[in-house]
C-alpha cells in the first residue's frame, strides 16, 4: 500500500480531511525546495504536491507561471526535483510526495526511466496535466510497477461517463478542479463543488480532492466539508513570489501563516 493510501485512510479513521499544498519546485531557487516542504509539513501539509517547472504550464495562471518562469532560470531540472525530494526523504518518511508537471519534459526523459528514478527517489504519485486516458495506457504500468499512483484531473465539464474511464485507470486519489479556468482564476462556488463531488462519488471509490480557488481558511474549511482533501496552490505560490528575496526561513513561516490557518478551520 503506498504512503498516498496509508495516509488517506489514517485520516479517514481520525475523521479529518487531507491537506494537499502545491508549490513550485525550484522556486525562487533549487537550493528553497526542501526547506519549504518541510514548512509545508509544519504547517498543517498530510500530502505535498511539488510542481515539476515547465515552459509552457496551459493549465496555470499567471502566479504559477512566473513561478515556473523563477524555477527554470535558476536551473530547475527534471533530475534536480527528484534530488530534491530524495534529500526531503532524509528527514521525513513519512508525508506522500506527488510531482505534478507537464508530458514533454517527462516524454523526453523516458517514461520508465523517469518512474524508476521517480520511485528511487520516494516519489510517491504522478499528475501530469496533458496526459488523457487513451495516452495512458502504454505508459500506466511503469507507474504501477513502481508503486507510483497516476493521479488525474477532472473538471467541471467532464461527463461521468469519462470521469469514470479516468477514474478507473487513477489511483491514490482524483483531482477535481472546483472552476473553469486557469489555476487562480475565479470565485469558488462551493456548493457547485459540493454537487460536482457527489455526482463522481457514484463513479468511484477514491478520495477525491478538491482544488483551484481555494486562498483561505474559510474556503478551506467549506471545500473539506464535501471532499476528502483540499489542494492549496495558488495564494502558496505567491507568498513564494511575494518573499522570494528573503532567507528561507522567513519564506518558511510567510508559508506556515498561510497553512495554518487553513489546518486549524478544518479540523474545528
Amino acid at each position: 500500500m503506498s504512503r498516498i493510501n496509508n495516509c488517506l485512510i489514517n485520516l479517514k479513521a481520525e475523521g479529518r480531511k487531507a491537506l494537499i499544498p502545491y508549490v513550485t519546485a525550484g522556486d525562487p531557487t533549487p537550493d528553497h525546495t526542501v526547506t519549504i516542504m518541510q514548512a509545508l509539513v509544519k504547517g498543517g501539509a498530510d500530502i505535498i504536491e511539488l510542481g515539476m517547472p515547465f515552459s509552457d504550464p496551459m493549465a496555470d495562471g499567471p502566479v504559477i507561471q512566473l513561478a515556473c518562469e523563477r524555477a527554470l532560470e535558476a536551473g530547475t531540472s527534471v533530475r534536480s526535483v527528484l534530488a530534491s525530494v530524495k534529500t526531503f526523504r532524509e528527514s521525513d518518511q513519512d508525508t506522500p510526495v506527488v510531482l505534478m508537471g507537464y508530458l514533454n519534459p517527462i516524454e523526453f526523459y523516458g517514461y520508465e526511466s523517469f518512474a524508476k528514478d521517480a520511485a528511487a527517489s520516494g516519489v510517491d504519485g504522478v499528475l501530469l496535466v496533458d496526459l488523457t486516458p487513451e495516452e495512458a495506457t502504454d505508459v500506466v504500468e511503469y507507474f504501477r510497477s513502481q508503486n507510483i499512483d497516476l493521479i488525474y484531473l477532472l473538471a467541471p465539464t467532464t461527463t461521468m461517463a469519462r470521469a469514470k474511464k479516468i477514474c478507473d485507470l487513477a489511483s491514490g486519489y482524483v483531482y477535481y478542479v472546483s472552476v473553469k479556468g486557469v489555476t487562480g482564476s475565479a470565485t469558488l462556488d462551493v456548493e457547485s463543488v459540493r454537487e460536482h463531488v457527489e455526482k463522481l462519488r457514484s463513479v468511484t471509490n477514491l478520495p477525491i480532492g478538491v482544488g483551484f480557488g481555494i486562498k483561505n481558511a474559510e474556503t478551506a474549511s467549506a471545500v473539506s466539508a464535501c471532499a476528502d482533501g483540499v489542494i492549496v496552490g495558488s495564494v502558496l505560490v505567491n507568498t513564494i513570489a511575494e518573499s522570494k528575496n528573503e532567507d528561507k526561513e522567513f519564506i518558511a513561516q510567510a508559508l506556515a501563516n498561510v497553512l495554518s490557518p487553513m489546518r486549524e478551520a478544518m479540523d474545528s
